[in-house]
């Protein structure tokens, strides 16, 4: 049986202690030493643990917890402070880093001898661990006292690093790290004894540099040097600065080198941002972009800019195009509309270019499409040489899509340019007025035969239905729908007369029925048409009563097509003739001589038709009627007869209507078609608000119809007196610019 043990005084206890520590310290001052062997570590916790263990009052834990720290504050106080006040410098900084890896070291052998002390004692009174302890000390006595001297060593290396100076990174990071650390857990340290002042070191720094460049410097140099110095401190941070500090860091070059001289510097006279556009200069672009990206409201003035420029080059070519089309309107007017189509696609060439800046150097950021967008709204409402832009792109679509249209494009590329117009539509507030164009060219298209490919026709209308929506589309698809059924229905007519002896026809004959409501409205006369006609047209209303017994025909001879065959004494030639032409010349089977107003009278037509009529037949380029007198204008006391000695190179000749100009017709039209919509766009609102300010009344009613047109303020207020008077509305007693709706 053991005895009980004999308990340590402190005095002896310590000065087993002191021996160990002073070993410790001689190993880390480098002095031969032996290291410890697992021996001298079990007696020296062995000693702290039955000095802790020994009955009252023989505890000696509070004790040996003070002895502890005052081992760390003796050695610092007597070796680590003399040994750094006396260097400076990096060599402070190095001797500093030695003496804190020494110190953890130092911590970690300490508390592991007084281990006991951190699980019973420290526990369970709450005290700061043995490490914390440690670490205190260095932070108390060493760090306090010196790190404004580190804190100025370790910034004049960075600028000195900053300057192309080679400097020593790994001992910064180890310095930076010491900034850390001391901490324990927290940035404080880091931040307000380091950082704030590399901070505010940095912005000196680089507003002096900056005040030099901007004055010496293209705006491409001088960004590629902004771009390079965010470039290294990006750098510095991953090297030797805690990663926190990046953003800071960053942030605080591109205000001294960015935002501070942000007009400077992209209003430099030959090298700014306008000139970069100027001249094509893409890589310095993209560069700006990324650079400006990064500081707050940065990319406003260059998205300005971008839109400025875009406006002006648009506008130089809506100029161009003017001054061409003055020049060629003395020369002829098929040129002119040959210079308004070179317009159309010099427009689609510098979307394409400014779409790809939008896409490739402004990495399609939305401020940039909203220039781009902003910019050709401009320029595309202008129109050129009394056209609108609305006319001019619909007249671009039927060059492409008709039959010998102005070049020959693969389907590929039809394609591309369809997409490219309906881009551009996307610009123009009249689009209502496009669509009508539009509308009135496909018929003639589909109606005579010139449309080059259906494939084209139903994906143009697929694109516009995208970008327009359905209604805008309904009434074309549905004309194209109708020329399908206009086919099967000819093919059914022609097996009803083969089937049906009795309705022999002497002539060929095709009829195209189509849907009222689909297409634009044509004039339908009274012509009295030939006998030979005659008996087509009622053959043909037999045959249509017995499949849709309940549809009424209307008959648009004005859009027929005759083939005559015209027997001359040099030879006989086919003419193809409108259904007005050849009920013109058919009147000559008759007689050899017909004047103006026998003529007018056979036809039942009006004079303007008459004329044009006559006018085509005797004063153009084929004179099958001869005229008395033969002048070049049509009058009412002409005379007539049939050119017998009529003859052509040719065995087939098509004799041309002067075509009529139909842009007032659709101008009318589409502002008819504008009142009732603004109407419907007003009940409509009305209803569902029940009372509304004038003004409101106004804007929500833009708002509605901006999609198609840009309403006219004076019409919409015509429009809202009109309603009243039609009792749809009525004005407010109180306040007369208030609308109530009368249900």
């Amino acid at each position: 049986m053991m005895g009980e043990r004999e308990s340590i005084d402190l005095e002896q206890g310590w000065d087993f202690m002191q021996k160990g520590i002073t070993k410790l310290k001689n190993i880390l001052e480098g002095l031969p030493e032996p290291q410890f062997s697992s021996e001298d570590y079990m007696m020296l916790y062995t000693t702290i643990y039955n000095m802790c263990t020994q009955r009252f009052p023989h505890d000696y834990s509070h004790q040996l917890y003070d002895k502890y720290r005052e081992s760390f504050e003796e050695y610092i106080i007597s070796s680590v402070l003399p040994s750094l006040r006396e260097k400076h410098d990096e060599f402070m900084l190095r001797e500093l880093v030695k003496r804190w890896v020494n110190h953890k070291v130092m911590v970690r052998w300490l508390s592991r001898f007084f281990h006991y002390l951190d699980r019973y004692f420290i526990a369970r009174r709450s005290l700061p661990s043995l490490h914390s302890v440690g670490l205190t000390c260095f932070r108390d006595l060493v760090y306090r006292e010196l790190n404004a001297k580190v804190r100025d060593a370790v910034i004049s290396l960075i600028d000195k690093e900053r300057e192309g100076e080679q400097i020593d990174r790994a001992l910064l990071k180890n310095v930076l790290g010491i900034f850390v650390e001391i901490g324990m857990g927290e940035m404080d340290c880091y931040e307000n004894d380091f950082e704030v002042a590399m901070l505010e070191d940095t912005a000196a720094y680089y507003s002096r540099k900056a005040s030099n460049w901007i004055l010496e410097d293209s705006c491409p140099d001088y960004m590629l040097k902004a771009e390079d110095c965010l470039r290294r401190e990006k750098d510095r941070v991953s090297h030797y600065l805690h990663s926190s500090s990046e953003p800071k860091l960053l942030e605080k070059v591109q205000h001294e080198l960015l935002s501070a001289y942000c007009t400077q510097l992209l209003e430099k006279e030959h090298s700014g941002c306008h000139a970069l556009l100027r001249d094509d200069k893409v890589e310095d672009l993209s560069r700006m972009f990324r650079l400006f990206s990064k500081i707050p409201r940065g990319l406003e003035p260059v998205s300005n800019t971008f839109k400025q420029h875009v406006a002006a080059q648009g506008t130089a070519l809506v100029k161009q195009a003017e001054d061409a089309a003055s020049n060629k309107k003395a020369e002829k007017k098929d040129v002119v509309g040959l210079q308004e189509q070179v317009f159309v696609k010099k427009v689609m060439e510098l979307h394409d270019k400014y779409s790809a800046y939008v896409d490739s150097c402004f990495q399609n950021h939305t401020l940039f499409h909203k220039a781009l967008k902003e910019a050709f709204e401009v320029f595309c409402n202008k129109g050129v040489a009394g056209s609108s832009s609305a006319e001019l792109l619909s007249t671009f679509c039927d060059n492409i899509l008709k039959k010998g249209g102005s070049e020959k494009l693969s389907d590929e590329a039809i394609e591309e340019t369809l997409e490219k117009i309906v881009k551009l539509l996307a610009y123009i507030s009249d689009k209502d007025l496009f669509g009508e164009f539009y509308r009135k060219k496909l018929a003639r298209r589909l109606l005579f035969d010139k449309s080059a490919n259906d494939d084209h026709e139903r994906s143009i209308l697929t694109k516009l239905k995208q970008q327009c929506g359905g209604q805008f589309t309904s009434k074309m698809e549905g004309m194209v729908k109708d020329l399908a059924m206009a086919r099967e229905n000819q093919a059914s007519f022609e097996e009803y007369l083969s089937n049906n002896p009795q309705a022999h026809l002497d002539i060929d004959l095709t009829v195209t029925v189509l849907t009222t409501g689909y297409w634009p409205s044509y004039k339908s006369f009274d012509l009295n048409l030939p006998a030979e006609m005659v008996k087509c047209v009622e053959t043909f209303k037999e045959f249509y009563q017995i499949k849709e017994n309940h549809k009424k025909l209307t008959w648009i001879y004005s859009l027929g097509i005759c083939n005559l065959s015209g027997t001359f004494e040099p030879k006989t030639i086919e003419l193809i003739v409108t259904t007005y032409q050849a009920s013109v010349l058919l009147l000559f089977n008759s007689f050899d001589q017909l004047s103006y107003s026998e003529i007018k009278t056979q036809l039942n037509l009006s004079d303007e038709d008459i004329v044009r009529l006559l006018h085509s037949l005797s004063c153009a380029k084929y004179k099958i009627l001869n005229k008395e007198p033969s002048t070049k204008t049509i009058s009412p006391t002409d005379s007539f007869t049939f050119n017998s000695m009529f003859t052509d190179k040719m065995r087939r000749i098509k004799i041309p209507l002067p075509p009529v100009d139909e842009k007032k017709k659709v101008i009318k039209d589409v502002d008819k078609d504008r009142r009732y919509a603004i109407d419907a766009s007003i009940v409509r609102i009305m209803k569902s608000r029940k009372v509304l300010s004038h003004q409101q009344l106004v804007l929500e009613c833009v708002e509605q119809l901006s999609r198609m047109f840009k309403p006219d303020f004076k019409i919409i207020k015509k429009r809202i007196e009109d309603l009243i008077a039609r009792d749809y509305l009525e004005r407010d007693s109180d306040n007369l610019s208030l609308f109530r709706y009368l249900a």
